[in-house]
């Protein structure tokens, strides 16, 4: 890929991952865990995009920019740092990088905390998407599914044209997407020039535009202010511009791609790493010691040194649950 122009790859890295509480918590959210053969989420993004841009730029915030830092300097990987004083959503993270860049950078903008395989593939797509950004499309990776998922957001497509995006369905809806066969897997990643992105922004959310500028340009090595930050409001990319722009494309993609959102994906992953399971689907994560289970199956033990949590691997999405029951208990185990 021709790096004539400059190519920024943006990671976001808000989110604390409550459905992987007790591994992620508020002081080490999921993507800076090292439970992936010795590697985070975060440095797997870094590592995986290292050769496809020449500028590295990390949106984070307060509580965990420390962690990121660590990541950088692990990978020895150079980066102009963004740090919000507190979380606003994705439109104005994006925004903010936006603002860092030159109007023609083209920004390929990836959460820090997805597990991508198969990498010709995602190379492929990232160069298609790049030529479109050029082109002055503001483009979205809808990721080919592979089965009827509940977790995800979906694009239901026409070549490389949105036809909508859709929430989050029920499962009866999701196989209803899958037998369609134009319906792709939101992947929340997206590929722009800095200058289309923000004209887009402009136009449907000037509101956020505003504000994500004065916070912008009042910010002091990369520091945003917190009482400036507050009026932005809060609002994600996709409502704020994907769904309403006509200069949307998407690429559909066939890498393998999951968000690591759930113990039922991170079991799912580390299955096929070869991490061991007893002869009836059980497995251990977080701690090497001896465990037997009896009379149980698919039962996942997660083991952290304050809290542990045993779970049906079917139980996954309700972990969120009992974080927000630790949440209004103000609980310490959160931290």
């Amino acid at each position: 890929m021709s790096l004539d122009k400059s190519i920024t790859h943006v990671i976001l890295t808000g989110g604390v991952g409550s459905r992987l509480w007790p591994l992620s918590r508020k002081s080490r959210p999921k993507q800076y865990l090292e439970i992936f053969e010795g590697k985070s989420l975060f440095e797997m993004t870094v590592d995986r995009n290292s050769h496809l841009a020449n500028k590295v730029m990390v949106v984070g915030n307060v509580d965990n920019h420390q962690l990121s830092g660590k990541v950088m300097d692990k990978t020895n990987t150079s980066y102009i740092n963004i740090i919000e004083a507190t979380p606003r959503n994705t439109a104005a993270a994006i925004a903010f990088a936006a603002f860092a860049s030159e109007p023609d950078d083209v920004l390929i903008i990836t959460p820090s905390d997805h597990i991508i395989d198969q990498m010709d593939n995602y190379n492929q797509a990232i160069s298609e998407a790049v030529s479109k950004a050029n082109e002055g499309f503001i483009v979205t990776f809808g990721v080919i599914p592979t089965k009827p998922e509940t977790g995800y957001g979906y694009i239901e497509a026409k070549g490389d044209n949105v036809i909508s995006f859709r929430e989050k369905p029920n499962e009866t809806t999701a196989k209803e997407f899958i037998s369609k066969g134009n319906f792709l897997w939101n992947s929340g990643m997206f590929c722009f020039k800095a200058s289309v992105l923000l004209e887009e922004l402009k136009k449907f959310q000037p509101d956020v535009y505003e504000k994500s500028k004065a916070v912008w340009e009042s910010s002091k090595d990369g520091f945003l202010d917190l009482d400036l930050s507050m009026e932005i409001p809060s609002i994600s990319i996709d409502y704020a511009v994907m769904e309403r722009s006509k200069k949307i494309k998407v690429v559909p993609a066939s890498f393998s791609w999951s968000d690591l959102g759930s113990f039922e994906s991170v079991y799912d992953y580390l299955n096929s790493k070869g991490h061991s399971t007893d002869s009836n689907g059980n497995m251990v994560i977080g701690c090497d010691k001896h465990t037997t289970f009896l009379g149980l199956k698919n039962t996942i033990f997660v083991y952290t040194e304050t809290a542990n949590l045993i779970l049906q691997k079917e139980s996954s999405q309700d972990v969120k649950d009992i974080y927000s029951e630790l949440e209004k208990q103000n609980s310490e185990l959160l931290n």
